[in-house]
């Protein structure tokens, strides 16, 4: 049977089984989109979209940001283009980063 991906997924072709790495791309993009469409412009999270999707989505890493001005500061990072939002490309970046954190942490503790 054929795994959907979502009504925002593109594949260059159906497959009939998704690989994991397929699965997860195709969450990324679904988890964008349930937070983005939620105001305004469906392609961008606003700030109080961007939060939200931190909250619930990586709560581990954001029980650690305590204060608003490091959430005001994160949002400022990840806005490349100065508009006060965050595009996809913007996530991904985000993502990316942390997935490159994460890595290098249990890489690290592997060895000792």
């Amino acid at each position: 049977t054929h795994t959907p991906l979502g009504s925002h997924t593109r594949c260059p072709a159906p497959r009939e089984i998704m690989t994991d790495l397929e699965n997860c791309l195709a969450t990324v993009i679904e988890v964008f989109h349930k937070y983005s469409e939620k105001e305004g412009d469906k392609h961008k999270l606003k700030k109080t979209e961007l939060k939200e999707l931190l909250t619930h989505e990586l709560p581990s890493l954001t029980e650690h940001v305590k204060d608003q001005a490091t959430m005001d500061s994160l949002m400022e990072s990840l806005d490349a283009d100065s508009d006060s939002e965050c595009d996809f490309q913007e996530f991904m970046t985000f993502v990316t980063m942390v997935t490159i954190c994460c890595h290098e942490f249990f890489e690290h503790h592997e060895d000792e």
